[in-house]
């Protein structure tokens, strides 16, 4: 029987130096030293080649039609007699020793599936059926249909390539791995287990490395309270090169001896980033990958035929638990668009009834009454209706996200847009604050819906911060089902042409110093203080279509020499926020503090690129929609298991039409992936903790999973985990039977 294999462009010119790089994986070191971990470094053809693709990225990335390096062409298959022609000719050029190699390779048979134990340390993976047997975790899963291939084992590519590739993924695993950990961000235990089991070493827990989370407030406790604020460190601060570099004291300022803590290495980070563009290039790569993701699929739907009913057996058997009453968080949800267009139409009548006499706004001529500002746009609240709001994004923004921005105006004026939708205003917010608080009221009546508001820093002004938080604090802007993010624009070039910024560097000093200044003495900026514990994170966020041009390397510009009105690339947006954020999580983790998780928008248009660098930074991303055009990152994706937050009601109106939403295929491959809203006053018509998920939620697979809290059934948790482990310990058995 012929078994086909897929087929990329070829780019053997460029990748002579690539293969052989590819091939010194590393062998990495005791978990409590990952964030030291030691990769060598590339060489010149593989930095060649990453900039060779970089640059070419960059140049079409607005509109290809054509293959790009990234992508596999599905009508190109490779037949079995082509494939075994191409092993023999390679067989006769090699030594014995590769012969009883690939010899090895060719009577191996299916491999096996082989799990983490459940002990805290061990170099060890049990078969299945020793795990399914001794585990306690698998006594509550009902048994099952499980999708099992035998016969000869084929990986659709030749043995050189099979190791190749298997060494290339793991590397750049480790590579996640180890910026996570420096950045106090997450990877999962199950992948870390299989990577220290690939090295030889144990496997050792480590919660050093976690993310910190503010606990929930009890009960009767005050959300905004200031008089536990930790005492002054009496620290120095000083930027260089676009990072916060923390010193002691004013001396070792002077001596420029910064404490120890995790600085940024640019010349790594370049060589990190260089590895794994020349990897989503690599024509086996692309090949492996795509087949793995094929199989992905087609196995969960055979899975899906043959357990569905036993899946909804066990949910009906679940008490008390159903859709409607599981936890939901929406983790995708800007804040002055979380109201619906109902709701936001509802707030302005109310508030003209209320408030038609009260000087709300201030113009250029005089200050205006709510009634006075109406009558200037030559509109009356009464005759307002959700069509004249006008705030719907449709067709007409399909593609274009300037038509899109201008939804955020009311009726098409921005004059309700900064009234009703801005924390710095005449009323100092106090409009937006009270749609807020209304949402968060309904999320509380709803009792099992949470949600996670994104509100702006700009850089303009290092005074945002202590604004932001006066508002929060004032208007007392809290809500047990909410927590907040922070979103920075990606807009230096708006603000240089205006002359606001004199260079990229001062735009990073606005938006990170002043964090870092409250968490060095947080009695000295207490709102500040206060308003930081209830953030979880930083996004990056504009338009990713528009491309600079630029691509980011050791010649790049450092921040404070980008003068110019150009815009930065979105690859240099994100190291600088990402480096900034891992030296500020270090800081504020030995306080005590809550630290912040890295989540931009990433993959909802622009190049390929943007999704590397969020594999490297990001705990997590929003979209990801690109990652259908790289098998490559997807297939990372899926071993790393990243996050990502989609929202296919906001991508029709704005990039992908609905029917072509990757959203059903990520599922089905297995990506972690969730639904959100965006934003839902332009695209929705209507409107985590332990306790909701169960005390073991940390833990992988069904061992952290609680049916009685979820509502996922137990077969389901068991499959996704045990396919999960499977494409982990292939990648370990081809490394190990090519040594």
């Amino acid at each position: 029987m012929n078994v086909s294999v897929f087929h990329s462009v070829s780019q053997s010119s460029l990748l002579c130096g690539v293969s052989s790089f590819l091939l010194c994986y590393p062998r990495t070191q005791d978990p409590s030293t990952m964030p030291l971990l030691k990769l060598p470094a590339i060489d010149d053809a593989t930095r060649s080649f990453a900039e060779k693709v970089f640059a070419s990225e960059v140049k079409d990335e607005g509109g290809r039609h054509e293959i790009s390096p990234f992508d596999v062409d599905d009508i190109c298959p490779i037949s079995q007699h082509e494939m075994f022609a191409h092993m023999i000719h390679l067989e006769t050029q090699s030594t014995p020793t590769e012969r009883r190699r690939k010899k090895r390779f060719f009577g191996l048979k299916t491999i096996s599936l082989s799990v983490p134990q459940t002990e805290t340390s061990s170099t060890k993976l049990s078969l299945i059926d020793e795990y399914i047997s001794s585990s306690p975790t698998y006594q509550t899963v009902p048994d099952f249909q499980r999708v099992q291939i035998t016969g000869d084992y084929a990986s659709g590519v030749t043995v050189e390539d099979f190791e190749m590739v298997c060494k290339g993924l793991y590397r750049a695993l480790c590579i996640r791995e180890k910026y996570m950990q420096k950045s106090f961000q997450r990877f999962p235990k199950t992948p870390s287990k299989y990577l220290r089991n690939i090295d030889g070493e144990a496997w050792v827990a480590n919660e050093n490395f976690y993310p910190v989370f503010t606990p929930p407030m009890k009960k009767g406790e005050d959300p905004f309270r200031t008089d536990n604020l930790p005492e002054n460190l009496g620290y120095q601060l000083k930027m260089k090169d676009g990072v916060v570099y923390v010193y002691p004291n004013e001396e070792a300022a002077s001596k420029d001896e910064p404490k120890p803590l995790p600085y940024p290495n640019l010349d790594r980070f370049l060589d990190d980033m260089n590895f794994l563009l020349a990897l989503i290039a690599q024509g086996p790569v692309k090949t492996y990958t795509h087949r793995r993701l094929k199989f992905l699929s087609s196995k969960f739907q055979v899975h899906q035929m043959l357990n569905e009913m036993d899946e909804l057996k066990e949910l009906k058997n679940n008490p008390h638990r159903d859709f409607y009453n599981c936890r939901k968080v929406d983790t995708h949800i800007h804040a002055a668009a979380c109201m619906n267009q109902k709701h936001l139409l509802r707030f302005i009548k109310k508030s003209y009834q209320i408030d038609a006499d009260r000087v709300v706004y201030s113009s250029k001529e005089k200050n205006l009454t709510l009634k006075e500002l109406f009558a200037k746009l030559k509109m009356h609240p009464y005759d307002l209706t959700v069509d004249s709001l006008d705030v719907h994004a449709g067709r007409q923004t399909f593609q274009r996200f300037d038509k899109f921005n201008d939804k955020y105006n009311p009726v098409g004026a921005s004059e309700l847009r900064d009234l009703y939708l801005k924390t710095d205003n005449y009323i100092n917010g106090e409009y937006f604050a009270t749609i807020i608080k209304e949402v968060g009221a309904d999320l509380v009546e709803a009792k099992y819906q949470h949600a996670e508001p994104r509100l702006s820093i700009y850089g303009r002004s290092p005074e945002e911060w202590s604004k932001l938080s006066t508002w929060f604090v004032q208007n007392r802007v809290y809500c047990p089902n909410m927590t907040w993010m922070i979103q920075v624009p990606r807009i230096y070039d708006v603000f240089r042409s205006k002359n606001f910024l004199p260079h990229f560097g001062k735009m990073l000093e606005n938006i990170f110093m002043p964090v870092f200044e409250a968490t060095i003495n947080p009695q000295a900026h207490p709102d500040l203080s206060v308003f930081l514990k209830h953030i979880t994170g930083f996004d990056s966020v504009d338009d990713e279509s528009k491309h600079s041009g630029h691509m980011f390397s050791s010649k790049s510009p450092k921040p404070q020499e980008w003068t110019m009105e150009k815009n930065p690339s979105y690859t240099y947006y994100t190291y600088y926020m990402y480096a900034n954020i891992m030296v500020l999580n270090s800081l504020r983790k030995e306080r005590g503090m809550n630290t912040f998780l890295f989540r931009p928008h990433c993959g909802e248009a622009g190049a390929l690129t943007h999704l590397m660098t969020a594999f490297m930074t990001a705990d997590n991303i929003s979209h990801g929609l690109n990652l259908k055009k790289s098998p490559v990152l997807q297939y990372l994706f899926f071993l790393a298991q990243i996050p990502i937050a989609m929202s296919p009601l906001s991508n029709n109106s704005l990039f992908l039409e609905y029917a072509r939403n990757p959203f059903l295929d990520f599922l089905q491959k297995g990506l972690m992936i969730s639904l959100s809203t965006d934003d839902p006053m332009q695209f929705h018509f209507t409107k985590e903790k332990a306790r909701f998920l169960g005390n073991n939620y940390l833990e992988e697979g069904p061992a952290g999973n609680d049916i009685r809290r979820t509502n996922v059934a137990q077969i389901r948790m068991a499959y996704r985990y045990e396919t999960w482990c499977y494409e982990l310990n292939l990648i370990a058995e081809g490394i190990k039977s090519g040594e």
